[in-house]
């Protein structure tokens, strides 16, 4: 039984290498029963350890030495030379031993060598150390199309006009007068990455002789390793059974508790990485990419990609492109916050609201607020105009621009990353069925034309009906977070009553402001709940579905995920910027809900302070959340789980560990790969574009918050989470598709921003048709004067409801009952024919307005077209180098073909079996 892949013979059992790809080798039932157990205290070696193989009793009986250095590090088998590619952990308490016996005969009968050891903290626990030898790493890597160097690149220069040369070397030399770029990486620490420096074809055994082999032991690096056995194992039986096979089946019906691949030792060492260099590409990664000191550094993408493979390699080239992006936003929208702060003192329009101390603005709701000056509002006038002023409109045309550069560079920059990481040819091999599928259609064939085997089929009807459940599922929790928006709105309708009769008067003075905060935070724990909600939902609707496959299943997950965060994110903000206070109504005349309570108002110095507080308060709270919770919460995991190793076996006593043990303690990557890292950044990149005409300095949080997320995530990866497996991917997926649709969306919503949120329009509409400037098409600063005034209209107060007539009569501000208050709008005074009926200039800023949103989109659109037109989304250089490429493989491998006919028509020769028609 412990024979790993030679035939043997043992009583009736035979075991002999599968000869075709899908064959493997199962005992019957008598065979099992009378075979001995794996799970068995028996086979373990003393010392908590067994082995498949041979080898150190062999070297030990020739007396040759075994690396020891090998054997105490946890990364090699117990001769010292087998590297461990892969690691399966299971308990002995479980009752699946038949299948984890037959699958464990499988896997020796595919080539792999095995060992087994219990653990050292719980004797129950046992890990299986799988090896892939050079014969099953060749066989299996030419099945997999894995492509390998073959020969180094030959570079070579484009061509370049005289003139651009001249510019070359001028900047060259302007250069030389500037400082050594900071952000670069020390390329002495770093490893040859010598596969990026070289032309890579896919494997084959039959023209090994082509490929570079420097090393058989070391020519597959641990990633590509570690993916060649995980591709093993999900075709290995367990059962007889068409449908049972594959290592995710026995993980997800416990057989197995956890299978990864291992890391390359520990990420901290005693010697400075400056003097003895770094102990191995985990400790590399730590010092030069996860740790703090290197926060302004480029990141080591090849090496992130020869750990962690090209998806989570396109994931932080991705992030890395958006977080540098965000520096120019950063910048001008910094610059739209301090031109308001250089620009405020001469502001009409805030010098007027600060002035106005004989304006008394009407209550905000009923009974309990009182009458106030225009002038209390001068420090939120004041705010407002940090983010409401003349660079707004450019700021929110530059963002739109913004975006579609974004995207049509990060095309090119993914690009140049596939060609340089060998994946423009890459396709994915066809996808396994989901189980889940088969067990539900497994009744129902159809012959797939692809690969021409019979396939489970799902009817049309039955998945139109399903994709219609779903839809209407989704439709439900939409309404669900309208539900609790509304729910928010009779809390902020309620509480400015409440806070306007506080005793406190600092909250009474600001009876709104702490409505809005308050409100922002309620909506905020609502927005984290909801969000344990809707993965529960999103994951009965996507099974509800049946996707066939599992990337059909995560994209169909990914997208419902994405509409309920984001609609749960951003619905109450849209609430804030688009109808409160669009539709409450006049003093008099002011419309409920429910026919009892008064719709929210905006304060008196304009809505936009309100959509500020939200953004600011929700951006902040929610990355602080989620940082906590991408590191907080794996570090207390595992310091938990250091605490109860210290309580089991006193602190005194200090265990070595082997490598396979540190992993198992670690915490497994998120179920859902790098949905939750995708979907942080999607919903910020969405913040940071969709209202940023009433927040520039969004893109500055995000800035900082990305510079910090870079590391976390690269912390967590290296030294919080086991090793995930490495597996390639061409690009970012349905991320992109998503990412173009928010640019769109931000295009509409700063439009409308802009033209009914902000006074831009209004402000605009006086200074050229009522102010002391109208028909000499200036708009200055001095034709705004007597805008404040004409921007409010006149009530009077004994036209009050009984139900909304506040309890003071107003005689505190000049000694007589007030007779008259004002109030935000375009309204005929009280004693005209039609009385607050719609002024002219309503008719006039509400044609502006439209007039804007149309003309803003059609321009934004426009330049949007443009640059997606004038920017290819390939390189011309590098469509160049694929092009040369293409032609110098071919001349090499037929240069080598030739020369190895040669060498074989010469040794025939010398051997006398030349043939005279031989060619050439």
């Amino acid at each position: 039984m412990e024979a790993s892949s030679s035939g043997i013979t043992n009583g009736k059992t035979k075991v002999f290498h599968p000869v075709a790809k899908d064959v493997n080798i199962l005992f019957d039932e008598l065979e099992a029963v009378g075979s001995p157990c794996k799970d068995d205290d028996s086979l373990l070696h003393p010392g908590n350890l067994t082995s498949t193989s041979d080898d150190a009793s062999r070297l030990e009986a020739r007396g040759e030495t075994v690396p020891e250095r090998n054997k105490s590090n946890g990364l090699y088998f117990r001769d010292g030379k087998c590297r461990i590619d892969y690691i399966l952990v299971y308990r002995k308490s479980n009752p699946q031993t038949e299948k984890r016996e037959v699958f464990e005969r499988n896997i020796r009968a595919e080539g792999l060598q095995m060992e087994k050891e219990s653990s050292l903290i719980n004797s129950d626990i046992i890990f299986v150390k799988l090896h892939a030898p050079w014969e099953v790493l060749g066989r299996y890597a030419e099945q997999m199309n894995v492509r390998m160097p073959f020969r180094r690149k030959i570079y070579y220069l484009p061509r370049r006009y005289k003139f651009m040369s001249r510019i070359d070397k001028q900047i060259s030399r302007f250069r030389r007068w500037l400082p050594k770029k900071p952000m670069r990486l020390d390329k002495e620490t770093l490893p040859d990455l010598e596969e990026n420096d070289c032309y890579t074809a896919p494997f084959s055994q039959q023209r090994i002789h082509h490929f570079i082999i420097h090393n058989k032991e070391t020519f597959f690096n641990n990633a590509t390793r570690s993916r060649i056995v995980h591709h093993i194992l999900q075709r290995i039986k367990y059962e007889e059974g068409k449908n049972k096979i594959g290592l995710n089946r026995l993980l997800t019906n416990g057989s197995y508790e956890a299978a990864f691949p291992l890391h390359e030792g520990s990420y901290r060492s005693k010697n400075s990485i400056r003097t003895h260099g770094a102990e191995n590409h985990r400790h590399l990664l730590y010092e030069c990419w996860a740790s703090w000191g290197v926060w302004y550094k480029y990141q080591p993408l090849d090496l992130v990609r020869r750990y962690f493979g090209e998806k989570i390699g396109l994931y932080f080239a991705w992030l890395g492109w958006y977080t540098g992006m965000l520096f120019p936003a950063a910048f001008i929208g910094l610059f739209v916050f301090l031109y308001g702060v250089t620009t405020l003192d001469h502001s009409q329009v805030s010098k007027e609201v600060c002035q106005a101390t004989d304006i008394i603005m009407c209550p905000v709701c009923d009974k309990y607020c009182p009458f106030m000056r225009l002038s209390d509002s001068c420090v939120y006038a004041k705010v407002t105009h940090l983010f409401d002023n003349g660079a707004t409109v450019f700021f929110a045309v530059f963002m739109a621009v913004w975006a579609t550069v974004f995207l049509e560079f990060w095309k090119r920059r993914r690009a140049v990353i596939a060609y340089d990481w060998d994946l423009i040819d890459w396709e994915e091999e066809e996808e396994e069925i989901r189980p889940q599928f088969e067990a539900k259609y497994s009744k129902k064939e159809r012959m797939n034309p692809i690969s021409g085997k019979p396939e489970p089929y799902q009817a049309f009807t039955d998945k139109c009906s399903r994709l219609i459940v779903s839809a209407s599922g989704i439709f439900f929790m939409i309404c669900v977070v309208i539900a609790a928006v509304f729910g928010i709105v009779i809390y902020r309708v309620v509480t400015v009553s409440t806070f306007a009769a506080f005793k406190w008067a600092l909250i009474r003075n600001n009876s709104q402001v702490a409505t809005t905060g308050t409100a922002v935070c309620i909506n905020f724990c609502i927005i984290m709940l909801l969000n344990v909600l809707y993965e529960k939902v999103a994951l009965l609707l996507t099974n509800l579905e049946q996707p066939r496959t599992e990337s059909e299943w995560e994209n169909s997950f990914t997208l419902k995920m994405f509409l309920f965060q984001f609609v749960n994110l951003n619905s109450s903000t849209f609430y804030i910027a688009f109808f409160l206070g669009r539709f409450t109504g006049h003093p008099g005349a002011y419309l409920r809900l429910i026919n009892r309570w008064r719709l929210e108002e905006c304060h008196p110095s304009g809505c936009l302070i309100d959509l500020c507080m939200q953004m600011g308060i929700i951006m902040v709270l929610k990355q602080t959340w989620n940082n906590f919770m991408e590191l907080g919460y794996p570090l207390i995991q595992n310091w938990w789980t250091r605490r109860k190793v210290r309580q089991e076996h006193g602190p005194e006593r200090k265990i070595s560990f082997p490598q396979w043990e540190k992993d198992y303690n670690l915490q497994p990557m998120n179920a859902y790969g790098l949905f939750d890292e995708y979907l942080e950044m999607i919903l910020q990149f969405g913040f940071t574009t969709i209202f940023v005409a009433a927040f520039p300095l969004a893109p500055l949080l995000a800035l900082l918050n990305n510079i910090i997320e870079i590391r976390l995530d690269a912390y967590k990866f290296v030294t919080q989470w086991r090793r995930p497996l490495a597996s390639r991917a061409k690009d970012i997926g349905i991320w992109y598709g998503i990412l173009e649709g928010i640019g769109i969306l931000s295009v509409i919503t700063n439009a409308f921003v802009i033209a009914i949120t902000s006074d831009f329009i209004p402000r605009l509409v006086y200074a050229y048709k009522y102010g002391p400037c109208a028909g000499q098409g200036e708009a200055g600063q001095k034709c705004m004067v007597g805008y404040v005034n004409a921007s409010l209209s006149v009530f009077q107060i004994s036209d009050f409801e009984n139900r909304s007539e506040p309890e003071s009569d107003g005689s505190e501000f000049s000694g007589t009952p007030l007779k008259y208050c004002r109030y935000r709008d375009y309204r005929d005074p009280p004693h005209s024919l039609v009385p607050y009926g719609y002024t002219l200039q309503f008719w006039h800023v509400l044609a502006a307005r439209l007039a804007f949103i149309i003309v803003f989109e059609h321009l934004v659109f426009c330049i949007k077209h443009l640059i997606s037109y004038l920017i290819p989304d390939l390189p011309k250089d590098l469509r160049d180098r694929m092009r040369r490429e293409k032609y110098l493989i071919q001349e090499m491998m037929y240069e080598a073909e030739l020369e190895r006919l040669q060498k074989e028509r010469k040794e025939r020769k010398k051997n006398g079996k030349a043939h005279h028609n031989e060619w050439p």
